[in-house]
């Protein structure tokens, strides 16, 4: 490995053509110019892959690699094994980020030794009418002087949503390397991957700075889409955190209370998704599943450990744990309503739940 290389940042890129452009400039823009870009065409059929292309060839520090279709933690992993940086830095193509991202975090993980840095970001959610709704999340400075300190305080990285996406860290590449860390062949294989991160992790340092730009446009992240297999993905979620609190021995009643809230407020996506619009399940089964996943015995054990941090997210609770299948389904019915016409209104609930 070449040390004097500080950074390398791996990119996936398909189906971005109108984004990908402003990803990679923001990362040439970038005052810390000791980089390699790896950007993965993970088999793109639009343009992404010629555009990424024309970049490197006027810079040398992109390299570009053109494999099959796979999905994007293959194209990940595929770079991963080609890094030569002391750190890794993973971006998506169709985001952006701040100038200073790359030296800032750089700076704090050399002077703590630390194993991964985490940092702010901002949801940028493009809504109706040219709108845009900008969601923080960022927690204090902070340098955790143990693992189990860190483990201890991981629910409140948890809670500010700062330790389930990679794009908001920077990994020491050894530690990466030497753990065999991949990312998970699966759908949100995001999660999973940054879970292997932190179960034996030891230094950890936190900025409050907030670099990376979440782009959530109205036709993607926040319209009407329907996953049949919602439920049962919330569930092995759910099982993989609890399994994360098993491994650090940790059961005291702030992990509790968060492992369980985080479910239940999980379960109240699960009933949106049956209940939208694009569901083409008649109403008797929506309102069978609906009761398959409220009547749960884990549930009503979550709900009864669970303090909702919002009014609005105790009433969205209140049908569940009276278990009322057609309350709870009238209530689907109205999330999906706002989801779908008020891009606006829904990521301002969803931001203060």
């Amino acid at each position: 490995m070449d040390t004097k290389l500080k950074v390398s940042i791996i990119m996936p890129v398909y189906g971005v053509e109108d984004y990908v452009g402003k990803a990679i400039e923001s990362i040439q823009a970038q005052t810390l110019t000791d980089f390699e870009f790896l950007i993965v065409d993970d088999g793109t059929k639009d343009n992404s892959g010629v555009i990424c292309d024309t970049y490197a060839a006027k810079d040398s520090r992109l390299h570009v690699i053109h494999k099959e279709n796979g999905g994007a933690p293959s194209a990940r992993n595929v770079a991963i094994d080609m890094v030569q940086g002391k750190y890794i830095y993973f971006m998506d193509s169709d985001d952006w980020v701040e100038p200073t991202m790359l030296e800032d975090m750089v700076a704090q993980a050399e002077s703590t030794q630390a194993q991964l840095v985490i940092s702010g970001y901002y949801i940028d959610t493009y809504c109706e009418n040219e709108r845009k709704f900008v969601q923080v999340q960022t927690w204090k400075d902070h340098i955790f002087p143990s693992q189990q300190e860190f483990r201890e305080n991981a629910h409140l990285l948890f809670d500010n949503n700062l330790l389930y996406t990679p794009w908001n860290k920077l990994y020491l590449a050894d530690y990466i390397r030497d753990n065999s860390l991949y990312f998970p062949i699966t759908f949100w294989d995001d999660f999973p991957f940054n879970l292997s991160v932190i179960r034996d992790i030891e230094r950890v340092v936190v900025t409050s700075e907030k670099y990376y730009h979440f782009i959530r446009q109205r036709s993607e992240s926040e319209t009407a889409k329907y996953r049949a297999d919602m439920y049962s993905k919330r569930e092995e979620e759910h099982s993989w955190m609890v399994d994360l609190y098993r491994h650090w021995n940790l059961d005291t009643p702030a992990a509790k209370e968060f492992v369980a809230r985080r479910y239940v407020e999980r379960i109240i996506g699960c009933v949106e998704n049956v209940t939208n619009k694009n569901c083409t399940l008649d109403k008797k089964e929506k309102k069978r599943q609906i009761k398959t996943i409220i009547t749960d015995e884990k549930l009503s054990e979550a709900i009864r450990l669970a303090k909702p941090r919002s009014c609005y997210m105790k009433c969205l609770l209140l049908p569940v744990k009276w278990c009322n299948i057609t309350l709870t389904y009238w209530e689907g019915k109205i999330i999906s309503t706002v989801k779908s016409k008020s891009t606006y209104t829904f990521a301002k609930l969803k931001a203060g739940r």
